[in-house]
């Protein structure tokens, strides 16, 4: 049965190759060997793969080819939206220029417009009745305003502010004690000469500091807000606040420049007046400058005799000039020098005086003052440097009679 079947297949095989035979003869082409199914081979079909090589190859040629006609393409666009932007900055900065202009059209005067918000003085209790002496007229002034005119007058704005705070309560203080225990004048309580406190007025103080009047007064303003009311007391009274612009290195007590001596009033150590520029000064007279001041006849071509006592600050207590005692204050006072402190040297027809320190010498150091605010020191701490066990009380509790008024 197996020769059978293998028999017929043998027999079609045949007759398909006669027929194929038979077709290549018309076309002229060689005969294809048909290969029986049960012998051929088994292949399995394995895809051709391109090489890895070549595959990076063209990756690498179309990012190339990118960054060739692409990115150009990008950065042109990106510098022409740049551009646009800064174009549009500048006409954003041109507007607001353009708008500045306009608004500077309007603006204030500089000295308005860079000046701060005006620093008003505190309440006043009462008024003070001031004779101007240059045309005589009494000014009725509200005491704190009052007190802003002393010490816009009495001590140099530029000062720390502290130092000012304590003028301002050395001021206030002067004026309540004398207003109590001064000399009463039926027009008038006080000048505003050297004879009390100098004074000035708003409309005096603008001519004087011009542009910078706005920042001082503020300045000042502040300082006597800020001590509103406050005066300095010794035995629930009010003091004698003495004070002058330098020493010589020391306070003057009280009884060897005045008479009577006054506990508060005593001397102390004020080494912050040598930087003080008023602290040594020379000034030259004529032997007949001096002859005259003095009301003594000196001879100009011969040594002039003198002697000289000395306080313990080192100040003149007394001197006698060819025979004649003055006391130092009033030999000062004569001529005119600055301080009680001097040395007298001669030099022909003339006499060449210098001193140390600017004024009196008893109470506040004015430029000692200020010397002790710029290391640190509060008005508080001044006050009791240069006031001996003084407090710092309010006029309400010591005066009642003046608030009340």
């Amino acid at each position: 049965m197996y020769n059978k079947k293998y028999k017929r297949k043998n027999t079609a095989v045949h007759k398909k190759m006669k027929q194929l035979k038979q077709k290549n003869r018309i076309s002229n082409q060689p005969i294809q060997k048909i290969v029986p199914f049960s012998n051929r081979k088994l292949v399995h079909y394995k895809p051709q793969r391109s090489s890895p090589w070549k595959q990076i190859v063209i990756t690498v040629f179309m990012v190339m080819m990118f960054f060739i006609l692409a990115v150009p393409t990008v950065v042109v666009q990106m510098t022409k939206t740049e551009n646009q932007i800064s174009a549009g900055s500048e006409i954003v900065a041109n507007d607001e220029e353009k708008e500045n202009e306009e608004d500077g059209a309007e603006e204030l005067p500089k000295e308005t417009a860079s000046s701060s918000e005006a620093v008003e003085v505190g309440a006043s209790p009462f008024n003070v009745s001031v004779m101007r002496v240059s045309n005589e007229e009494v000014e009725n002034v509200p005491v704190e305003q009052y007190v802003a005119g002393v010490v816009s007058s009495e001590m140099p704005a530029e000062f720390e502010m502290e130092a000012l705070k304590a003028q301002a309560i050395a001021a206030r203080t002067f004026t309540v004690n004398f207003l109590l225990n001064g000399e009463k004048n039926d027009s008038y309580d006080l000048t505003d000469s050297t004879q009390h406190q100098v004074y000035k007025s708003e409309q005096e103080l603008q001519e004087q500091w011009g542009a910078e009047y706005h920042e001082k007064m503020n300045k000042i303003n502040q300082a006597v807000k800020e001590t509103e009311g406050q005066i300095i007391t010794y035995n629930s009274a009010p003091i004698t606040a003495s004070f002058f612009s330098t020493s010589n290195g020391y306070t003057e007590n009280s009884e060897d420049y005045w008479e009577g001596e006054v506990a508060y009033l005593r001397s102390v150590e004020s080494p912050w007046d040598q930087e003080s520029p008023e602290f040594s000064q020379q000034t030259t007279l004529t032997v007949a400058e001096v002859s005259e001041a003095l009301e003594i006849p000196l001879q100009d071509d011969k040594a002039i005799p003198m002697e000289i006592n000395h306080t313990d600050s080192g100040r003149v207590a007394e001197i006698t000039v060819a025979g004649t005692a003055f006391t130092g204050p009033e030999f000062r006072d004569k001529l005119g020098l600055r301080s009680s402190d001097f040395t007298i040297e001669q030099s022909d027809s003339h006499l060449i005086f210098t001193t140390q320190g600017y004024g009196h010498g008893v109470g506040m150091s004015q430029y000692g003052a200020n010397g002790m605010a710029a290391e640190g020191k509060n008005y508080e701490e001044i006050i009791h440097h240069y006031y001996t066990d003084v407090e710092i009380s309010q006029i309400g509790e010591i005066a009642p009679t003046l608030v009340s008024n």
